[in-house]
């Protein structure tokens, strides 16, 4: 798919068939959040791949939503703030760092026919027991991660002269 294409038509998947994810798509997929740009190449992130379905289950105590399950794989983006690069006025860049990675990830897992779905609206504390993450990470971000059941139009977007400025 070409790359324009791709960012046009991805959308928030909200229904996934039944069936796996290919390892070798979601090897591209992950290496896709791998390869992206980050603050000064601190690369502040990791990402735990849950495919386990009891350990998914332990998940809807952080997330309550029915639909994010039905998904075979779910990936949570952790952010490192003590690895990240700092400005200096002090503003540290891991939440950018994090969300580039994460965009690069699901703009890939669009590309090779998945679907995904940007969530931020969960309990960490409850993510990072389930999942074990160390005291040094935070769960910054989850999605779901298959192939679409139903692909929602488009929704809106403001014009572009709206959002740009020249000077």
């Amino acid at each position: 798919m070409d790359f324009y294409e791709t960012i046009k038509t991805r959308r928030s998947i909200r229904a996934y068939k039944e069936g796996p994810v290919e390892d070798d798509k979601l090897k591209r997929i992950l290496n896709a959040a791998r390869l992206a740009p980050t603050a000064a190449n601190r690369q502040p992130f990791s990402l735990v791949v849950v495919k386990a379905e009891e350990v998914k289950n332990k998940l809807i105590d952080a997330y309550s939503q029915e639909w994010f399950f039905t998904a075979p794989v779910i990936i949570c983006a952790c952010a490192s703030p003590g690895t990240a690069w700092k400005r200096n006025d002090g503003k540290v860049y891991v939440d950018v760092d994090v969300a580039i990675a994460m965009d690069h990830l699901i703009l890939a897992a669009h590309a090779e026919g998945l679907g995904t779905c940007w969530i931020a609206a969960f309990k960490p504390d409850v993510v990072k027991d389930v999942l074990s993450i160390p005291d040094n990470l935070e769960p910054l971000i989850l999605t779901p991660l298959g192939y679409p059941k139903v692909i929602p139009e488009p929704t809106f977007r403001k014009p572009l002269d709206e959002m740009v400025r020249e000077i």
